[in-house]
């Protein structure tokens, strides 16, 4: 046995920013793709905080052709005299000391997202080489530093009139699994951030590659024009967005909602320009007054009848579309991620905010009040009728004695951290997958067609469908009010269609069922795509499967293209069992996609705008994405 003894020298002291380079996922939430574009907001989020305080009109962040990025703004500029305390220049004491910064001094910084003041400091950390320049007192100010470290002092470069501060950040390749930045999803970011500071102007450019792009985003609207931009691929109920701004006990609240004639509600939540996806308090405190309001108006004008039940919060939300933004001086955050608010204070202030509000304005407009009201009894009513429905669809015998040709196949293990079944298109692929299964922990669900858009439906009328009723069933986890992850039978869905247009419809459709109706199924991890292979390539006794053009381009030039045999699979159907097996299904050999949702609100937005009823939309988006396409069954 190792002699491995407990003494005063086992315990580590780590210094200045060494934690941070030790367990990076504690301060940026990973170092995947998220955690490096993590980088950049936290960046973004101070030159925020400045234009919060009234101090900055204009952001720009710059991706360069060195993989670094920068940004500016017309801030203030960091101070950058002597600190009392380290004995170094402010700037270099913001940059390499965790928990420095003036966002612990209310009187610079009455609100604000970086609270924790790790922000640009764990920048520092996680950068091979970062510059800091500030303008300030009519100089030019620059210093140097290395992963974390000063490589160099705090000097005066030149003389200006101008004020700002300057980073540019080239991110440690060390550290982070990829560190190219991707222009869409800093795009979205960027966008968000104009919305709920109107008036800041923010500016995205990318000088990488051979063609240059700018975006520009200023709304002197703000979260309105968020509203009319998340809802443009929607059918609004009335065209009025109903909005409210106030500030009270210190706390500024602000609201935009409009409803839609869809059936899915997309609340958004922010404190202090943080989105919080798990909501909190300010989001709790909403939806209390929402559901209030809407039974109170329904019972005084006897839209709501005095022997029907009140409506349930669902039914107050159905077609909703909502921001919520809050800014406080004291957010309480659970993690450093900031998905939550904790502010218990922040909901009784919501909660009276919205109350007041909207009794206002649905007393000024009883024409929109009673459009929302009946919409929200017909919520019920389908509710209603989805309840006896989803009654019907818990008796497991409705699946065994279902008419599916090749009905489910199910597994012998009751285990989900090993169960999981398979959804495939058609009997042909079904009886293929069902004989190169593994019995003891594969299932097998076969689809008669394609399964109905659910984006144009109510619960009601899904539950009469007969495929998803199966699915439903299978899965055992229940739906809507009744839905209850903890009764999931499969730890893997895994969606197994054809690699042709049908079966990328039907792979859409089942992702728009799980992600308007499961969502947990996706959020937890449940949810797989499987990717069959496109080619079987056979040369003399060699075979191998390739399972995009790339790789089969890459596996030709290797062999040679001469004395080949060439099969392009387009359906599943067309595979012997064994083959299925080897290619799609054997644990040890497959690809399997995991289907995540990274930003709720964009993938309400991609839901609504490819399964909708409105076709200018979707025509723009297939327009402007057409150039990402790969293996197009043509």
């Amino acid at each position: 046995m190792a002699n491995s003894e407990y003494k005063a020298e086992s315990i580590q002291v780590l210094e200045g920013l060494e934690p941070v380079r030790l367990r990076p996922g504690m301060y940026i939430g990973s170092t995947s793709e998220r955690g490096l574009h993590h980088l950049v907001y936290e960046v973004v989020d101070n030159s925020i905080d400045e234009a919060l305080a009234g101090r900055c009109d204009e952001i720009k962040v710059t991706l360069n052709k060195d993989g670094s990025v920068t940004v500016v703004d017309d801030g203030s500029g960091i101070p950058t005299e002597i600190h009392p305390k380290t004995g170094k220049s402010t700037v270099e004491t913001v940059l390499t000391i965790l928990h420095a910064g003036g966002k612990f001094n209310n009187d610079a910084y009455k609100v604000s997202g970086g609270l924790h003041g790790v922000g640009v400091s764990v920048v520092n950390a996680l950068s091979e080489w970062l510059i800091a320049t500030v303008k300030r007192h009519g100089h030019i100010h620059e210093q140097h530093f290395a992963r974390g470290k000063a490589i160099s002092e705090l000097e005066i470069v030149g003389d200006t009139d101008e004020k700002g501060t300057t980073i540019q950040f080239l991110p440690d390749k060390d550290i982070f699994d990829t560190v190219e930045f991707d222009f869409d999803t800093l795009e979205d970011r960027m966008r968000e951030m104009a919305f709920l500071n109107k008036g800041v102007k923010l500016i995205l450019r990318d000088e990488r590659g051979d063609k240059e792009r700018e975006k520009v985003f200023k709304y002197d609207g703000g979260i309105i024009e968020m509203v009319k931009y998340l809802n443009k691929s929607k059918t609004p109920l009335v065209e009025d967005i109903i909005y409210m701004d106030e500030e009270r006990d210190g706390q500024e609240v602000e609201i935009a909602l409009q409803y839609t004639d869809g059936y899915s509600e997309n609340i958004i939540s922010f404190a202090n320009n943080i989105h919080t996806p798990e909501g909190g308090t300010q989001l709790s405190g909403f939806r209390t007054a929402l559901t209030r309001i809407i039974n109170d108006y329904g019972r005084k004008n006897k839209i709501l009848k005095d022997n029907e039940p009140n409506l349930s919060g669902d039914d107050a939300r159905e077609g909703l579309t909502g921001v919520i933004s809050v800014k406080l001086p004291q957010p309480q955050f659970e993690g450093q991620t900031k998905a939550k608010l904790g502010n218990s204070e922040t909901s009784g202030i919501v909660n009276a905010v919205v109350g007041e509000r909207l009794t206002q304005f649905f007393e000024e407009n009883p024409r929109i009040a009673k459009l929302i009201l009946d919409k929200a009894v017909k919520s019920q009513r389908a509710r209603e009728a989805a309840r006896k429905a989803r009654e019907v669809s818990r008796n497991r015998s409705i699946l065994e004695s279902t008419a599916l040709p090749g009905k489910l196949a199910e597994c012998q293990s009751n285990d989900n951290s090993i169960t999981e079944i398979f959804i495939v298109e058609g009997d042909s692929a079904g009886g293929s997958a069902k004989q190169g299964r593994d019995k003891h922990y594969q299932a097998i669900l076969p689809l008669r067609g394609k399964i109905m858009n659910v984006e144009k439906a109510r619960l009601d009328k899904i539950l009469g469908y007969q495929e998803i009723k199966s699915m439903i069933t299978a899965f055992g986890t229940g739906i809507g009010e009744d839905f209850d992850i903890e009764k999931l039978r499969y730890g893997k869905i895994i969606i197994m269609t054809d690699a042709d247009v049908d079966g990328a419809h039907i792979r859409t459709l089942l992702l728009t069922f799980f992600f308007r109706y499961m969502k947990e199924l996706i959020t937890g991890g449940h949810v797989y795509i499987a990717q069959p292979p496109l080619y079987k390539v056979t040369k003399g006794r060699s075979e191998k499967y390739c399972y995009s053009d790339k790789e089969l381009d890459e596996y030709l030039n290797e062999i040679g293209r001469d004395g080949i045999t060439l099969q392009r699979y387009k359906g599943l159907g067309e595979m012997n069992f064994d083959q299925l097996w080897d290619t799609t299904m054997d644990p040890e050999k497959r690809v399997l996609l995991r289907a995540n949702i990274e930003d709720m609100a964009y993938s309400d937005e991609v839901f609504s705008m490819l399964m909708g009823d409105k076709v200018q939309p979707r025509r723009e988006f297939i327009e402007e994405n057409a150039r990402y396409v790969s293996n197009l069954d043509v």
